[in-house]
């Protein structure tokens, strides 16, 4: 093993005499290195957070929702790559905790449409701040062309997992 892997093997459980390592397959593998990252990076950005009703979790969908309120539930869920069954439970928390609101789509009694209430918009605007603060964190080190680049490259990624 190698570079990062090798110091995430290092760095997994700090507080023990016990080396650990990784499976070979798992040593080069760019999917564990993506999820790491996902997970530290998640890490960081929670331990500067209040909870704001668990919020913090859910701020990418939040920001869908600010940018395009009004959208029916099905499109959120598509946007954030998860099942309807599975946004459900979490904006009935948000909606329970003030955050969002849904409401009947016209000509459509079975579609709800999800707007973000003003405790909400101020909840997002402190978690953007936050999330930006993480962000230059990250991103400590880099070029504006490695950032650019890597935002390309993850872009990718992204890409192509949606054509699956």
């Amino acid at each position: 093993m190698q570079g990062a892997a090798a110091r995430l093997s290092e760095d997994a459980d700090a507080g023990t005499d016990l080396p650990l390592s990784l499976q070979p397959a798992l040593a080069d593998s760019v999917n564990f290195r993506l999820r790491m990252a996902q997970i530290l990076a998640y890490k960081s950005f929670e331990a500067t957070t209040p909870d704001h009703g668990g919020a913090a979790r859910y701020l990418g969908l939040l920001s869908i929702i600010c940018q395009n309120p009004g959208q029916p539930q099905h499109r959120l869920a598509e946007a954030v790559g998860l099942q309807r069954s599975s946004l459900v439970p979490i904006l009935d928390r948000m909606e329970k905790n003030g955050i969002l609101e849904r409401r009947a789509v016209d000509g459509d009694r079975r579609a709800n449409a999800v707007w973000v209430t003003p405790l909400g918009e101020e909840i997002v605007a402190d978690l953007s701040a936050r999330a930006n603060e993480v962000e230059a964190q990250t991103l400590a080190g880099f070029t504006d062309a490695e950032v650019a680049q890597l935002r390309d490259m993850l872009d990718r990624v992204i890409s192509n997992f949606r054509c699956l």
